[in-house]
């Protein structure tokens, strides 16, 4: 099947920042991360990319996420997080080509371990092989949808190899784990930094999300920050609460002055709401220190309330569907 034509601005037309949705795309494991991190830099540092049909212009922010049996690719604007486009990508067309790439990898890690040149020569064309296959059926399936050259499929389908098996599989409109949503202004620091810290002392036991009032951009000082406690943030995206897909929420907890009032205009359904003000480490004033011990005080003040009042919540007894 041809494919569409297409003329690629290399200025404009290309994906400047990856972020993996923390909800779906789930692990501990340093090893892991890691293999996502050199994956996600591989396809930022060269690629050609574009959505179809909108009139948008690049550069772009792609954010991945896991929904079922589809991979979510989500186009937003790499300063505001805006959304541009999002399609979902069934994974079934993909399973056996996803089960080779792993085969064909610890082939070739086993090849490198007896150091037969011609061992490892034919493994890397069997990986070549797949590689250029993967991304000739990414590339027929997002026609007309999400564009890209065939290097740039290819890095994609490495990407996807290597979040898919890490997948969280929970339907959250079936699911009887209790539900957070933590909001403050912009979805920047205060409320994706509650998120993960909760996510991380209760894995499986909540389901947590972060919004914001209105729509922010990432924070350099917070990937440091909870670099510093092992919590990869670099995978973060800002959300608004008019992305929010579910409508209630067994706890939302409130970290600004805002929003309060925008919880109420939005009409969520709530077990209960808890509103716990938090100083915003962007205004800090100061040198790199001072504002880096205001963003730790925030993280250390937030890992303790956190930790406190999720336990009661996981402990309560589960809901009935």
């Amino acid at each position: 099947m041809a494919l569409t034509p297409r003329q690629f601005d290399p200025t404009s037309d290309r994906i400047v920042a990856v972020t993996l949705d923390p909800n779906t795309i789930t692990s501990v494991d340093p090893d892991e991360v890691h293999e996502w991190r050199i994956a996600i830099y591989d396809l930022v540092e060269e690629n050609v990319f574009a959505p179809a049909r909108v009139k948008a212009t690049g550069p772009y922010a792609l954010h991945i996420s896991i929904i079922g049996n589809y991979i979510v690719l989500d186009v937003r604007n790499p300063d505001t997080y805006e959304p541009i486009a999002a399609h979902y990508l069934s994974l079934t067309p993909f399973r056996r080509l996803i089960r080779d790439y792993f085969r064909i990898r610890e082939s070739y890690y086993d090849a490198i371990k007896t150091g037969s040149t011609y061992q490892i020569e034919t493994v890397d064309m069997a990986r070549r092989g797949l590689h250029n296959e993967a991304a000739e059926l990414l590339r027929t399936r997002l026609d007309n949808k999400l564009e890209m050259d065939l290097n740039t499929a290819r890095r994609l389908f490495t990407l996807i190899c290597a979040v898919q098996p890490f997948a969280s599989r929970i339907d959250e409109r079936e699911s009887t784990l209790p539900t957070v949503l933590f909001v403050c202004s912009m979805n920047s620091v205060r409320s994706p930094i509650a998120a993960a810290l909760a996510r991380r002392y209760f894995p499986g036991r909540l389901i947590v999300r972060s919004a914001g009032v209105r729509s922010g951009k990432a924070d350099g000082f917070v990937h440091e920050v909870m670099e510093e406690i092992g919590i990869d943030m670099s995978v973060h995206t800002p959300h608004t609460m008019d992305e929010l897909v579910a409508n209630h929420f067994d706890l939302v907890i409130t970290l600004s002055n805002d929003a309060p009032e925008a919880v109420e205009r939005r009409g969520l359904e709530m077990g209960a709401i808890e509103h716990w003000p938090m100083p915003d480490p962007q205004e800090t004033e100061g040198n790199r220190e001072a504002v880096l011990s205001a963003y730790r005080t925030l993280r250390d003040t937030l890992q303790q309330r956190v930790r406190e009042r999720l336990e009661k919540l996981v402990a309560a007894p589960v809901k009935v569907g």
